[in-house]
C-alpha cells in the first residue's frame, strides 16, 4: 500500500466497496459519483479525490462502470486474494466471528480455532475444531497462516501476541483491551467495541 494514502482515505474504501457491490446485486451498470455521493453521504468531490488516489477509474460524461469499479476496489483492498486466519479465543466473541459466513464470500478462511479452557476444546464451530493453545505455533507453521484474530482478555493478548510474532504472524486483528506492542512489520488492526459505544454515547447527549 502507498504509504502517501491517508488512514482516513483507506476507511472509506470498504465502504465504496460495500455500497458498489449492493449496487451490483441490483443489476446497476453505470453511476456518477454524484449519484454515489447521495446514496453514501460523501460529496462527490470527495469520492472523485479518493478514487484519484488509486487511478480514478471514471469516465467524464459515463461516470464509473460498477462492475469494474468493485472489483478494482476489492484489488486494492487484497480481496482477490484468499487469507489464512486463526481465531485465539473460543468463547462468546470468537463464536460469533467464527459463525459469520461473510468472512469467506470476502476470501478470509478460518483455518483454526484456538483456546486454553480445556471446555471449549474439541468443540466445533462451523466444522472447525477447537483446539489447545500449545498446538498454536505449530499449526501456524504447517498451514501458513496469515492473520490471527485474538478475541481474548488483555491479560493474555500480550504473551499471546508474542507467540504470534514469534510464528511470524503479519497482520492481528485484535479485539482484545490492549495496545500491542509489536515489530513495525506486523500490522495490528484494533477493534474497541466499548470505545465505538462511548462514541456513540457521545452523540446521543442532548438528542
Amino acid at each position: 500500500m502507498d504509504i502517501n494514502i491517508s488512514q482516513a482515505v483507506i476507511r472509506r474504501l470498504p465502504r465504496y466497496y460495500r455500497y458498489l457491490g449492493e449496487l451490483k446485486d441490483e443489476g446497476v451498470l453505470r453511476i456518477s459519483s454524484r449519484e454515489l455521493s447521495e446514496l453514501m453521504h460523501v460529496t462527490a468531490s470527495q469520492i472523485r479525490q479518493d478514487l484519484n488516489h488509486f487511478g480514478g477509474f471514471g469516465q467524464q460524461g459515463y461516470g464509473y462502470n460498477v462492475r469494474n469499479l468493485y472489483d478494482e476496489i476489492g484489488k486494492i483492498l487484497g480481496l482477490d486474494k484468499n487469507h489464512k486466519l486463526v481465531v485465539i479465543g473460543a468463547g462468546h466473541l470468537g463464536q460469533a466471528l467464527s459463525n459469520y459466513v461473510n468472512f469467506e464470500r470476502r476470501g478470509f478462511h478460518i483455518l483454526g480455532i484456538f483456546d486454553k479452557n480445556p471446555d471449549l476444546v474439541g468443540m466445533k464451530i462451523r466444522d472447525v475444531l477447537v483446539s489447545p493453545m500449545e498446538e498454536l505455533e505449530s499449526f501456524i507453521a504447517t498451514n501458513d497462516i496469515d492473520i490471527a484474530v485474538l478475541t481474548i482478555p488483555k491479560t493474555s493478548a500480550v504473551d499471546v501476541a508474542k507467540t504470534l510474532v514469534k510464528s511470524n504472524i503479519k497482520a492481528i486483528w485484535n479485539f482484545a483491551h490492549v495496545d500491542l506492542a509489536v515489530p513495525d512489520d506486523v500490522i495490528v488492526e484494533n477493534v474497541h467495541l466499548s470505545e465505538s459505544l462511548m462514541r456513540l454515547s457521545y452523540n446521543l447527549r442532548g438528542k
